[in-house]
């Protein structure tokens, strides 16, 4: 695939931070019993927050994950009108908070409107289960004091960085300002990623001893040039196969360790068996309990 033009399109590819999926040689393998016993369990990560079971990218939903018992958990962070970084997965505050009822006429309601002190008015726990009410939208600082006061580590996801320039820098920031860009934080307790490659690539550059993930499906043929800025490629689990976890873990990655993958979003026993028997590093799922007791069987 890569002659001299192939290699040009990819680097454009890489450049806009594109999504390809894998070629039909990457997705025909099958597990096999000697691939998996060549691989530890994977990593559960509760994926926003223990999130089937409490309002996502809440307290709630990282003290319930803290309660199963997960040490990691994974979020999403965007930028308010007045610039406050904040927890939230959608662009728009719609689905997961009462922004309708208590700003009616702001619609379409995107995040990047609100400043944070009128996020600040909003419930983000009732849509998910009257218990939840009042559970509110963290900052990014708030949130990560959280983390580490539960005594956890994190999946860091900058969340549409297209639509906040700079964001990246930013969040760095306020990553060194709770403390988790020291040696400890950084070797075993965080991972940045986004399905921007440019963002990714960014993180990078600023901070070279970041662990950093790209999320998509790059072509097993395009996996040396996203380990030149990415040590994990989380892709999907519907589009991973065996022989490409193989191509993944073939490929070294900035620090010089076999490229991972964190593979998304599994909620489901086969499913779980299914990615451990890939060879995956990590698997995120909203149901960490189902996916850990699916691994424990295994």
């Amino acid at each position: 695939m890569y002659a001299r033009a192939a290699a040009a399109t990819v680097a454009a590819l890489i450049g806009a931070g594109t999504l390809v999926l894998p070629t039909a040689s990457a997705t025909a393998g099958t597990p096999t019993a000697s691939r998996a016993a060549h691989h530890d369990r994977p990593l559960v990560v509760a994926h926003r927050g223990a999130s089937a079971y409490a309002p996502e990218n809440t307290f709630a939903a990282i003290d319930k994950a803290r309660d199963m018992g997960f040490r990691w958990v994974e979020n999403d962070v965007q930028r308010t009108k007045d610039g406050e970084l904040v927890i939230m997965h959608d662009d728009t505050l719609k689905r997961t908070t009462n922004v309708e009822e208590v700003f009616p006429d702001r619609a379409p309601w995107k995040v990047g409107d609100f400043t944070a002190a009128e996020i600040r008015q909003l419930d983000a726990g009732s849509w998910f289960s009257p218990k939840f009410a009042g559970q509110r939208v963290p900052t990014l600082e708030q949130y990560m004091r959280r983390v580490s006061r539960n005594h956890q580590s994190l999946v860091f996801e900058f969340k549409k960085p297209e639509l906040y320039p700079g964001i990246e820098k930013q969040g760095l920031r306020v990553l060194r300002d709770t403390g988790w860009l020291d040696r400890h934080h950084v070797k075993s307790k965080l991972v940045v990623q986004s399905f921007s490659a440019d963002s990714v690539k960014t993180v990078h550059a600023l901070r070279p001893d970041v662990k950093t993930g790209f999320l998509g499906t790059p072509t097993a043929a395009q996996l040396p040039a996203y380990a030149e800025f990415a040590d994990q490629i989380n892709s999907t689990h519907t589009a991973i196969s065996a022989d490409y976890v193989d191509a993944i873990h073939a490929q070294k990655g900035p620090h010089g360790k076999p490229l991972e993958i964190f593979t998304w979003t599994v909620n489901d026993a086969a499913s779980a068996v299914r990615a451990a028997e890939f060879g995956v590093n990590g698997i995120i799922t909203n149901t960490p309990d189902v996916v850990r007791k699916a691994l424990r069987k295994g």
